[in-house]
């Protein structure tokens, strides 16, 4: 999975902060509070997102909606994944990622192997 760009990332953290459909108006507007940027610009990218999966929409009136199909976690996962995938080594790969973790996110990883384990029981 390629990395989002810029632009790409910068609509996406509102939208899956919004957890809801948004117009491109709503984006660009949001965005314009923080840097400059086209309107025409915004569009273009929300509609290249839809095109590569990211985002489904809506038809309103004359205006598109646009909403996540996928989840921020699920995103950050699957580059996670990728990153893992570089390695010829995987788990030494991953041993140096949780060597790098916080004791509350190694504690998160404990809790979700845990849940994880428990789910296979059933």
């Amino acid at each position: 999975m390629r990395r989002l760009g810029d632009l790409e990332a910068e609509i996406m953290d509102r939208l899956w902060s919004w957890n809801r459909f948004a117009t491109v108006r709503e984006v660009c507007d949001d965005i314009n509070s923080v840097r400059p940027v086209a309107y025409t610009t915004v569009m273009t990218v929300t509609n290249i997102l839809h095109t590569k999966g990211w985002l489904q929409r809506s038809k309103e009136g004359r205006a598109w909606l646009y909403k996540p199909v996928r989840s921020r976690e699920a995103y950050a996962a699957a580059l996670m994944e990728d990153g893992l995938g570089v390695s010829q080594d995987r788990s030494a790969a991953l041993l140096q990622f949780v060597e790098g973790m916080s004791p509350e996110e190694v504690a998160a990883l404990r809790e979700a192997l845990s849940t994880m384990g428990s789910q296979g029981d059933a």
